[in-house]
């Protein structure tokens, strides 16, 4: 009996309780869901990546039936081609076109002034890394020019500058000057001259013509200041004389800065930013290496309303004024990755505050060695609400105890890494603890003083006694697995929810843990890269539980084989990202099985895997039609990248 005919608008409702990926994959079976999928409300924000090419041109015409999309164009360059393809792009969309971005791109100034005046509705244009508009130093130089670009952007309101450079003031000047509205501007990476006069308090000169001064970078501030909420300085030589100077224009509200990499920044100049721009929701000072505590507490103190902070690789932040930090009621994500001297302690003080505190949806510890299973026990209760991002990659000091706690009291959890958590096993991830090793008889002996090795005789070196790395943990039998489906306690099983996980480096891990737990139907990527005991029977179980994995780790997997991807590939028909780097049972035979049932792969890593050759390799570049990326290096005698 054939399926009733559902109008589209009853599809669409259905489809609106998918997932995206979901929905996407439903849009594949038949016509009229295909159909139902393009409603209005699913086409919100989207934009549409594609680099340079023939079928371009008739994909442009294809978009142009949207109402209103954004475009990430790569590889422009002065061709024939590329002219015709900025040509269709203000033709056929227009005012329709709300982004756009021009990334690995070499255009010429008169092909983006033939298709700029077009774009009347744009309101994101990022032009990042666009040396070859702004080297020879006239650009928007003819007053015809501005004025039609002017028209076009005076509602732009997110311009991208990053990594330019060669833009000069002249330049910055005459492009700022036709986008009156900006409410978000990113000069990341760029050669700014922050020249100041220590002695008269202000900027100097009126800059190099070969770089943007700033004294130009604080005009545009007070022009713009009703507007502009967002400034991204990042990986600039910004001073702390220039960041006072910054922060202190008047009008100037913003809500999201980015300093990350400015090294030369203090604790001073971070005092005054956070009492003259109190109303900073993100702020991110990563690799601000100067900064030390007294930054944390002019963060806790001033900005009552910080959503975001990033203070990872500040190596020179301690515990202190953590606890503070905790009760700022509306922090939501915190990055204290590569703060070495971070334990945790004060978090947990804060944490347990009576008074309102922070409601914490993202936390990353990554490399914060300190980090004890103590700490981590009262953080998962404390967290138990609202965590759903968590970060400790390469927490060494953390055990089987951190695994529990994580699985009993973060149930909404969707991002877990545990990745280079060496002392994490079996026992972890089965939520059971480890029975108390039975101690071997001859243990209890009289001690009959130092054992001599045999290579030193009688010389007086001794052998040392075994260190507790060095112990072979007891394995999980067949008895513990059949307690463990008994069990009532939580194992990992219990975050039904995760998206990501990373187990990478956990070297303790075995087949017995993998197949056991890893069952997420949710679940998108997956890291279990350098697991030297899992073998295809983990490959197996995690393809048959796991099926929207869009990115697989199995990087120097020894006992990865082809026998175990041919029968795990047909069943991942989302694949997208492979790792396979040095799984040296991997062969030939694999990227057969790949071009067979992976035909939406993107990113594949075959590199040390010694029985891969590049010819089979090149075979694969064509029956793909997605795949971009191909890293294989001395596979087979080879090292390259191949990048389509």
């Amino acid at each position: 009996m054939e399926s009733p005919h559902l109008p589209a608008e009853i599809i669409s409702y259905i489809m609106s309780f998918l997932h995206v990926t979901d929905r996407k994959e439903a849009s594949l079976v038949c016509k009229s869901w295909y159909d139902a999928c393009q409603d209005h409300q699913f086409q919100k924000n989207v934009t549409f990546k594609f680099p340079v090419s023939t079928s371009s041109l008739d994909f442009i015409r294809a978009v142009a039936r949207r109402p209103r999309c954004g475009l990430v164009i790569s590889h422009l360059d002065g061709s024939r081609l590329s002219r015709q393809v900025l040509l269709e792009v203000g033709l056929h969309l227009g005012p329709r076109l709300d982004r756009l971005a021009l990334p690995g791109s070499s255009i010429t100034e008169a092909s983006l002034l033939g298709l700029l005046p077009h774009l009347t509705g744009l309101r994101t244009l990022d032009l990042q890394g666009l040396d070859s508009l702004f080297m020879s130093g006239a650009f928007l130089s003819r007053e015809e020019h501005r004025r039609q670009v002017q028209n076009a952007l005076r509602n732009l309101e997110e311009l991208d500058l990053s990594d330019l450079r060669y833009l000069s003031d002249l330049s910055f000047n005459r492009l700022t000057s036709c986008t009156p509205r900006l409410c978000s501007l990113s000069l990341a990476g760029c050669h700014i001259a922050f020249e100041f006069d220590p002695y008269r308090g202000c900027p100097v000169g009126f800059g190099s013509s070969a770089l943007v001064s700033l004294r130009n970078l604080l005009s545009l501030l007070q022009k713009q200041a009703s507007t502009l909420h967002s400034l991204d300085l990042s990986r600039t030589s910004i001073t702390p004389e220039s960041l006072r100077s910054i922060a202190q224009v008047p009008g100037l509200r913003l809500e999201e800065l980015s300093l990350r990499g400015c090294k030369e920044l203090t604790d001073y100049s971070m005092e005054i930013l956070c009492k003259h721009q109190n109303g900073l929701k993100r702020l991110d000072l990563s690799a601000c290496t100067e900064l030390t505590s007294r930054t944390v507490l002019a963060v806790a103190t001033e900005l009552k309303e910080l959503r975001s902070l990033s203070l990872s690789q500040d190596w020179k932040i301690t515990d202190k004024g953590l606890a503070k930090l905790m009760m700022l009621p509306y922090l939501r994500s915190l990055d204290l990755s590569e703060c070495l001297h971070v334990s945790g302690a004060d978090l947990v003080k804060g944490l347990s505050s009576p008074q309102p505190r922070a409601q914490l949806e993202t936390l990353s510890l990554r490399s914060c060695a300190y980090i004890r299973d103590a700490v981590m026990f009262s953080l998962t209760q404390l967290l138990s609400r609202n965590l759903r991002e968590l970060d400790l990659t390469s927490c060494v000091c953390l055990t089987d105890l951190s695994v529990h706690a994580i699985a009993t009291y973060l149930p909404a959890l969707v991002v877990l890494r545990l990745g280079w958590c060496k002392e994490i096993s079996d026992w972890g991830l089965l939520g059971m603890v480890e029975p108390t090793k039975v101690c071997d008889p001859r243990d209890k002996e009289e001690d009959k003083g130092p054992s001599f090795t045999r290579t030193f005789g009688n010389m007086g070196f001794f052998q040392p006694p075994s260190l507790p790395f060095q112990e072979k943990p007891r394995l999980v039998t067949e008895e513990d697995l059949g307690a463990f489906r008994d069990q009532e306690g939580a194992s990992l099983l219990a975050l039904r929810g995760l998206q990501e996980l990373d187990l990478s480096a956990c070297s303790r891990l075995t087949d017995t843990s993998i197949t056991q737990v890893l069952r997420f139907p949710d679940l998108q990527r997956l890291s279990l890269s350098m697991l030297p005991e899992i073998s295809d029977d983990s490959l197996v179980s995690i393809a048959h539980h796991c099926r929207s994995l869009t990115s697989l780790a199995l990087s120097h997997c020894p006992q990865i084989s082809d026998q175990g991807m041919a029968r795990a590939l047909p069943l991942l028909h989302r694949l997208q990202h492979l790792f396979l780097a040095g799984c040296d049972m991997v062969t030939n035979e694999t990227l057969t099985i790949i071009a067979l049932h992976c035909d939406r792969l993107r990113t594949l890593d075959v590199s040390m895997c010694k029985d891969i050759t590049v010819h089979q390799v090149d075979l694969l570049q064509f029956r793909l039609p997605f795949l971009e990326k191909v890293q294989c290096r001395i596979a087979s005698g080879a090292d390259f990248t191949m990048v389509l």
